[in-house]
């Protein structure tokens, strides 16, 4: 079973349109840039920059989350890197179908 990492959003700041610093209860922060990954019915949306710029914090869940209940799994956001190139590939694989 694999592991899966246990960490809270603590809070965030804007670095750009779809950018943002994140910050974890671990101490660290992480800057990313959120609109390569943004594809499908629940994250097209937040591709609108009035729409992103709504992004909050959920008390109970200790990540982002947008009006339309769009959200990201901590760890996720932690590790960023480690996922960003599939979530991208994701969204240009639903582009080319839909498109």
């Amino acid at each position: 079973m694999p592991n899966h990492l246990i960490v809270k959003v603590t809070g965030f700041d804007f670095v750009g349109d779809w950018t943002l610093r994140v910050h974890f209860d671990d101490g660290t922060s992480k800057v990313i840039d959120f609109l390569p990954a943004l594809g499908g019915e629940l994250f097209i949306p937040l591709r609108d920059k009035g729409f992103f710029a709504q992004v909050g914090l959920d008390p109970e869940w200790h990540t982002l989350v947008w009006p339309n209940g769009a959200d990201f799994d901590p760890e996720t956001l932690h590790d960023w890197p480690k996922y960003a190139k599939a979530l991208q590939a994701q969204v240009n694989a639903k582009a080319v179908t839909q498109g």
